[in-house]
């Protein structure tokens, strides 16, 4: 694979530039940052789902040792 200097990211940008327009390159940028954030943050809240019922499952068989030993 070809490596890609300057001039040919000049024209890459030159030409997404033409495909989008400068009024919405802005908007596209904004759209995708929130959607990666929105990712991330989906990504973090099942992370914290998960050691959530992991507690849960711990205190439960913790409690049913307990009842067991008495």
């Amino acid at each position: 694979m070809p490596n890609l200097g300057a001039p040919e990211l000049i024209i890459i940008a030159l030409v997404i530039l033409l495909l989008f327009g400068a009024t919405r390159l802005p908007k596209l940028g904004k759209s995708m940052g929130q959607s990666i954030r929105g990712f991330k943050q989906g990504l973090n809240e099942d992370s914290d789902d998960d050691e959530i019922v992991d507690v849960k499952k711990d205190a439960t068989a913790e409690s049913k040792d307990d009842a067991k030993a008495s």
